[in-house]
């Protein structure tokens, strides 16, 4: 088995980094592993290494283990770019702002521990499969953990920003913008059209369709997910008032706003387990959250892919 590391020098600190750099070496060398360090030059290169090294080694049919050292979008990137090879597996070591896909298995600490890494077994997982359309552009791809639309999306899209601004990092630069964002209450027009015929229309605060529960750095938006059942968990919030967002957001930060009577019984969020979702933009375009990365679209549709892909989680993790 051959282990590579893949790391995204954008994220986390260069000391930090530097320093897990060696202790990787380290770690390897002592268990006589096969491994490589790769750091990645451009967007999208460490996702075209993992996928030369697939082809390469499609003949030999040697298990290869993806350790995105970076953050969900670097996950998101290995996974694109791995789908289909056999012999595959995925890891994630947490050195991103979210961090969020992990958080379904365990804590982010358990993920950096190298040797429940290297000792961990691989789990399938699920992947959401989309097609969108923007003017005359066509995109497809796959989303690991969560797409996120109006409310949550601009939050992610003003964090970015947040977390370069003086003692803002990570969940904080998140809550700040929440903050922010909660004054402009920005949400989205869409046409939301269910498998079954139903049909959402009109001004909602966010949506979000997913497969795991965690964005923002560990809100639990999205609390009912599986990552290997099959199906997306769709939340649609409506154009609620500013007061009674804030009221609900400490329990929507825990997962625990849908045992609230007031909210499961109001008609204000409808929450459902779907295999298929098409999603367009009443007012033309739409601003997406894809695994942390912001793209616009006009439409886009969304299927499910059972056991796309395999997950390494650490052997520390019970």
């Amino acid at each position: 088995m051959k282990y590579v590391f893949i790391i995204n020098p954008s994220s986390g600190q260069k000391n930090a980094r530097t320093a897990f750099m060696k202790k990787a070496e380290t770690a390897a060398k002592a268990l006589q592993l096969d491994y490589e360090l790769y750091l990645t030059k451009a967007p999208q290169d460490g996702g075209r290494f993992a996928r030369a090294l697939c082809m390469k080694n499609s003949e030999r049919g040697e298990r290869l283990r993806f350790y995105g050292c970076g953050g969900d979008g670097t996950l998101n990137e290995l996974v694109n770019f791995t789908a289909g090879f056999p012999n595959v597996e995925i890891g994630m070591i947490p050195m991103g702002t979210g961090n969020d896909y992990i958080r379904n298995y365990g804590a982010v600490s358990d993920f950096l521990d190298l040797k429940g890494q290297f000792l961990g077994k691989a789990r399938h997982s699920d992947l959401i499969k989309y097609k969108a359309v923007y003017e005359d552009k066509h995109i497809e791809g796959y989303c690991a953990n969560m797409v996120n639309i109006g409310f949550d999306c601009n939050v992610v899209d003003l964090a970015g920003k947040a977390k370069r601004w003086p003692l803002l990092k990570g969940t904080l630069a998140y809550l700040v913008s929440v903050a922010i964002m909660l004054i402009k209450k920005k949400g989205a027009d869409l046409r939301i059209e269910y498998e079954d015929g139903r049909i959402v229309d009109g001004k909602i605060l966010l949506s979000a369709v997913a497969n795991g529960c965690f964005c923002g750095g560990g809100v639990k938006g999205v609390p009912y997910c599986r990552l290997d059942d099959g199906l997306m968990d769709v939340s649609v919030i409506h154009d609620v008032s500013r007061l009674f967002f804030i009221s609900m957001f400490p329990s929507y930060a825990k997962g625990m706003h849908l045992d609230k009577k007031k909210i499961r019984e109001g008609g204000i969020i409808k929450y459902s387990k779907e295999r298929r979702l098409v999603i367009i933009a009443n007012s033309g375009h739409m601003r997406l959250c894809i695994d942390g990365e912001i793209t616009t679209q006009q439409r886009i549709e969304f299927s499910m892919v059972r056991d796309a892909f395999r997950f390494i989680v650490p052997a520390n993790i019970g």
